[in-house]
Parts: structure tokens; C-alpha cells; sequence
């Protein structure tokens, strides 16, 4: 199946998009040192995105046209300074808010499909109102902004053409699904909670949800402090595990009495992402790509770093520069460091044999605005499966119809 890539980063959205099943026909970045990323890997022959048509600017620039029609996927993650806890909550009146661009290329390649990541701040109650216009956008890309048509005229638009329901089943429309995930249910080292917007051309009658969790904090409550099998797994003895935290005495004691079901694994944590790694100050260090140490992590109030024990907190991009608490770690004698570029980017799944490029500073900005790839892999494979069955039914319906006339 065919793809595009808006807003590509890095590339862990549309590595995660590819292993899915999706060939991308383009990928659009307008960060050079992102661009750079996937090009060099590329050219060192990497699979996972060698042949890449990397096109470095931006994606209101781009000539659409020049893609092939039928295209099955548009992905991708417009900026999220706009809408970010850390950001100036400017929303619609922030440039850098891509929504608008996304419908327009949304509306001139009509893909089967979408996946659009954003970060949690967009549902925040003081956005309710741009989030609900940026669902109707993608639920009805036709009904483009008039001239001189502000945001909220053209929001009020949306609404009566929704509720009349003329355009359902008429034109280009879309089922669109919104959905907020913590990415450590779904096995990701990290608690990083973001918004999917899923949708699908309506015309292929598709229904969908997102996958469900797979991981979850009570599971890995049991394994540490209840079974141990977390601790035996990971070869720490029992003279040098930490104290049960005592906050957690209660849930704890719950378990005790009633496990978590048995078809769900445990959070995966930073001890977990980072194993086989060695210590960033040993010699041995030198010898992996990207794991380097870096000097002048320090602890202070709202920035202490991420628990070995616990998935990482979220890895944040910064405004200017890099959030330390957010890219720290806790070592297991209380003091912090920041992690390197190998260890972000463990905890973002991207594969080992990636290779960023940039300065630390750059480069843990490209990271912390990756979409890791193992969830982007979760949600893009969810999406392949919906489409790849729409398809077999089209494909059983023309034989049946052949068959008839024959």
C-alpha cells in the first residue's frame, strides 16, 4: 500500500508506518538536520529507509500532484508547539499550526486512510472548541475556509453540515476516530501520553477502534513486588533491589490478593530500554554509535529525572533548547545525568542500527518530537488490517458482479 508523510521528523512515525506494510512515495520535513537523519541512513543503505524520497521544506510547498493517485495513507504529526503544555497556547493563532495544510493535502490526494499524532494539550478544555474544528476539518476536507472566513465561521459551517447530514456518503468525507494513549500501555519505555486522530474515507465503510493496551502499571507492580519475576529477569539480586515504594503499600497489597489479568505484560521501563548498554563514562562506551556522555545534568524542582525502574517521563523537544528533567535519569545512587543520544533514542523503540545527526542538543530535539516507532508500527498495522480487508470485500463483490454478468 501507498503512503505519504507529513511532517516526517526523524522518521519514527514513518519507519513505523513502513514496517506496517506502507511504501512511502514521499516523506516531507522542513528541518534540515531531520532531513539529514533519514538521508544519511539512507545512504548508508539502512533498511528501513533506504529509497526514501525525502523532500526537505515545507509541506504547503510541496507539488502534491506529483504523487501518484491512489494513495492509501497520509501520516504524520503536524507541529505541536501550538498546542504543548510547555508552548505559548496560541492554537489557531500560532503559525506553526499545521492543521489547516494537513486538510488541504488531506483533501487533494483523498487517501483510503490518515494517522495524525498530536501531543495531549490538544484536548485541553481551552482548546475544545479548535479541537472539535480540527475533527470536523478532517471529517468533512471539501468544505474549505472561505475568503475572509475566519476560524469559527468556518467551525459553525462544519457543525450545520454535519448535523444536516447531507454530505454523508456524498463527496470526500471521513469516519475520523480520536483517541488519547499513554504510549506505556502499548510497551513504549516511556509515559507519553498523545492524541491520535485516525479517520477513514467513508465510502469503504469501515469500523475501527484503537488497538488495545497491552501493558499496564498494576502488571508491573506484581512483577517487582509481587512475583519478582521483573527483578530474576533482569539479573538483580536481592541485596541491591530498592525498597518497595511506600505510597504503593495498598495497591500492592491488592495484588496480592488479585493479579492483573494474565494476557497483560508489564509497563517496560528505562532499566528494560537500556539493557546491554554499557555505563556512557566507560571505555566501552566508545564503541557504540550515539553514546556518548554528556556533561551538566543537574536536579532541581519539576526537573528530576526519570526513575530507572519506572518507563521514562515523556522525552520533550524544548522551545529553547533542551528540557533537562524530561532527558535525565535517576541512577540508583539518587544523582542524575542526562541520557544519551543511543538511550533516548532505545526509549523511543528507534532500532539500534539508526544513526542521528546533529549535535546532542539537535539531536535530542529530533527525539523528542519523534513518534516512537513501535507505536506508530501498532497503529499504522491496526489501519493496514482495516484496509486490507475494505479491499478484499471490493475485490469479492467485483467477482461476484463478473461472475453475474457472466
Amino acid at each position: 500500500m501507498k503512503c505519504v508523510e507529513l511532517f516526517a521528523g526523524a522518521g519514527g512515525l514513518a519507519m513505523g508506518v513502513h514496517l506496517a506494510g506502507f511504501e512511502p512515495q514521499a516523506v516531507v520535513e522542513w528541518d534540515k538536520w531531520a532531513c539529514d537523519t533519514i538521508r544519511e541512513n539512507g545512504a548508508q543503505g539502512y533498511p528501513l529507509v533506504s529509497g526514501w524520497n525525502v523532500h526537505e521544506g515545507d509541506v504547503r510547498q510541496f507539488n502534491w500532484e506529483s504523487v501518484d493517485s491512489g494513495i492509501d495513507l497520509v501520516a504524520g504529526g503536524p507541529p505541536c508547539q501550538p498546542f504543548s503544555m510547555g508552548g505559548k497556547h496560541r492554537a489557531y493563532d500560532d503559525s506553526r499550526d499545521m492543521f489547516p495544510a494537513t486538510v488541504d493535502i488531506i483533501r487533494q490526494l483523498s487517501p483510503r486512510a490518515f494517522i495524525v499524532e498530536n501531543v495531549k494539550g490538544l484536548t485541553r478544555s481551552s482548546f475544545a472548541n479548535y479541537y472539535q474544528y480540527i475533527l470536523l476539518q478532517l471529517s468533512f476536507p471539501e468544505i474549505a475556509s472561505r475568503k475572509n472566513e475566519d476560524w469559527f465561521e468556518h467551525f459553525r459551517r462544519l457543525q450545520r453540515e454535519k448535523a444536516s447530514g447531507r454530505l454523508l456518503g456524498r463527496g470526500l468525507t471521513y469516519n475520523v476516530v480520536p483517541t488519547l494513549v499513554n504510549a506505556a500501555d502499548y510497551g513504549i519505555p516511556q509515559k507519553r501520553e498523545r492524541v491520535f486522530i485516525v479517520g477513514f474515507r467513508h465510502d469503504l465503510g469501515i469500523e475501527w477502534s484503537f488497538p488495545k493496551a497491552t501493558h499496564s502499571f498494576d502488571a508491573l507492580l506484581y512483577a517487582q513486588w509481587v512475583s519478582g519475576e521483573y527483578w530474576d529477569r533482569l539479573g538483580i539480586p536481592a541485596r541491591a533491589r530498592p525498597l518497595m515504594p511506600e505510597k504503593l503499600a495498598s495497591r500492592i497489597k491488592k495484588l496480592k490478593e488479585n493479579p492483573p489479568p494474565h494476557d497483560i505484560l508489564p509497563w517496560r521501563t528505562v532499566r528494560d530500554a537500556l539493557v546491554g548498554l554499557p555505563d556512557p563514562e566507560s571505555a566501552k562506551a566508545r564503541e557504540i554509535p550515539d553514546h556518548r556522555f554528556q556533561a551538566g545534568a543537574r536536579s532541581y524542582p519539576g526537573h528530576t529525572g526519570s526513575p530507572l525502574d519506572l518507563p521514562a517521563k515523556t522525552l520533550k523537544a524544548g522551545d529553547h533548547g533542551v528540557p533537562g528533567g524530561e532527558n535525565m535519569l535517576v541512577k540508583e545512587d539518587g544523582t542524575v545525568r542526562y541520557f544519551t543520544v543511543r538511550e533516548a533514542a532505545r526509549i523511543q523503540t528507534f532500532p539500534d542500527g539508526y544513526r542521528f545527526h546533529g549535535s546532542w542538543s539537535e539531536t535530542m530535539r529530533q527525539l523528542g518530537n519523534a513518534v516512537p516507532v513501535a507505536l506508530g508500527r501498532i497503529v499504522a498495522a491496526s489501519v493496514a488490517e482495516k484496509l486490507l480487508l475494505a479491499q478484499s470485500r471490493e475485490l469479492s463483490r467485483n467477482l461476484l458482479n463478473t461472475k453475474g454478468v457472466a
